[in-house]
């Protein structure tokens, strides 16, 4: 029994690692050979096959290539609705085919390396489509092309999970009154429908990086998923922008500190107290080369200047060497492009660390819309602490630990309020 729930949890690790990665682009795929309207029919067969997989694997074995296993078995459930649904005529004259004993081969082309990238491309521009409100563009990319659950895009919307999946039908039901095509943009709209890409992208992956799982501080494959995608875009000749690159080098910076932020145990680890010698140089030289790559055009995005920020404090030797003034210039810069209060609550850490900890308070107080934030409230105890004052540190650290669900996170909290 023992070998057998061995197996079980293995068999769902591995598939949970795969959906992440995978579903994405089983999905484009799927919706691309039956039609963007039959969206819901893609999703419930690339579930469909998940959940063969979680039932044949603890038992029959983890086949040799577990992807090629997936793709094998998502194109023939895709078969059989299309023999079961005798829509190959219509399928068929999309690609040139008119005999129906091809529609093995015609179905087969879909899932070639190159046809499911170009599907997964025109996926992620379908999904921004202006005719879709903006904030359900980006709860599609989460939930489709990057695997999140209702409850993690909430997360990263800062709201609820009814408002997600309202959000995700609204979506849905326009796609189809639209008859919304699964396409890249051409001229003058590629542009504006690039900026909401790029936001799914960016959102995914700081879900990922901040997860608001309670147990999993950080979402490695979350933030490799959101890596492929900008580096999808970084190699498709029409995507070749300025901010595509400087996405791109935002999380080369960011992703090059993940071992260092979490010690053996998995316990926190501050940016102040990190090894910087465990910081990956290769992926913060491949961030430094994107910058200046994004740097090519007259474009100053808000990812211009978070990656900015992420450099400078990547190439500082130590934390007291830190050019907080410059961060300091870039937020001031990022206030005025990208107004919101977490910008603002980042940029009163440097505040605090140019003008001193009693400069940040006084900034803190103008920050309004995080008061269930733990961050906010953990920011605030550390200002009080520095300033010399333990009483209302305690207080601000006992709510931030009240509102964060991360074991990791509470953990670190009880760290800071033994010491005050």
């Amino acid at each position: 029994m023992p070998d057998v729930t061995s197996s079980v949890k293995e068999a769902n690790q591995l598939v949970t690692h795969l959906f992440r990665h995978e579903a994405g682009r089983m999905a484009s795929t799927l919706t691309r050979l039956f039609g963007f309207e039959r969206l819901n029919l893609a999703e419930d067969i690339v579930q469909d096959t998940m959940l063969q997989a979680l039932y044949s694997w603890p038992f029959q074995g983890v086949p040799d290539d577990p992807r090629a296993w997936l793709y094998r078995v998502a194109r023939n459930k895709a078969l059989d609705v299309v023999r079961r649904e005798n829509v190959f005529r219509q399928i068929s004259q999309g690609i040139g085919y008119q005999q129906q004993e091809a529609s093995e081969d015609m179905v087969s082309q879909f899932f070639l390396d190159d046809e499911i990238t170009d599907s997964q491309l025109r996926m992620l521009f379908a999904l921004c489509h202006p005719a879709i409100s903006p904030e359900s563009q980006v709860a599609m990319c989460l939930k489709i092309l990057g695997g999140l659950s209702v409850h993690e895009i909430a997360g990263a919307f800062l709201t609820n999970d009814e408002t997600i999946t309202k959000r995700l039908y609204r979506a849905k039901e326009k796609i189809r009154q639209d008859a919304i095509r699964l396409e890249v943009p051409t001229g003058q709209e590629l542009p504006l429908r690039l900026k909401s890409v790029l936001k799914s992208i960016y959102l995914l992956f700081n879900e990922g990086y901040n997860s608001t799982h309670p147990n999993q501080l950080i979402r490695r494959d979350l933030c490799e998923e959101a890596m492929r995608l900008g580096l999808l875009l970084s190699e498709t000749p029409v995507t070749q922008t300025p901010a595509v690159y400087a996405l791109l080098a935002l999380m080369c910076f960011q992703v090059a500190r993940f071992d260092a932020r979490t010690d053996e145990t998995g316990a926190i680890v501050l940016l102040a107290d990190q090894d910087r010698s465990r910081w990956n140089q290769e992926l913060i030289q491949k961030g430094r080369m994107c910058l200046n790559r994004s740097a090519e055009g007259d474009v100053l995005s808000e990812y211009h200047l978070e990656a900015g920020i992420a450099m400078l404090h990547c190439v500082a030797p130590t934390y007291e060497t830190t050019n907080w003034s410059a961060i300091l210039s870039c937020y001031d810069l990022l206030v005025a492009q990208k107004p919101s209060p977490v910008v603002a609550l980042h940029r009163v850490v440097a505040v605090s660390y140019v003008e001193g900890p009693m400069a940040g308070l006084r900034d803190i107080s103008n920050v309004q819309g995080l008061e269930s934030n733990q961050y906010y409230h953990a920011i605030l105890g550390d200002l009080y602490e520095r300033s010399g004052q333990p009483i209302p540190a305690r207080q601000a650290y006992q709510q931030a630990r009240q509102l964060t669900p991360s074991l990791a996170e509470q953990q670190l909290l009880d760290q800071k309020l033994s010491r005050v």
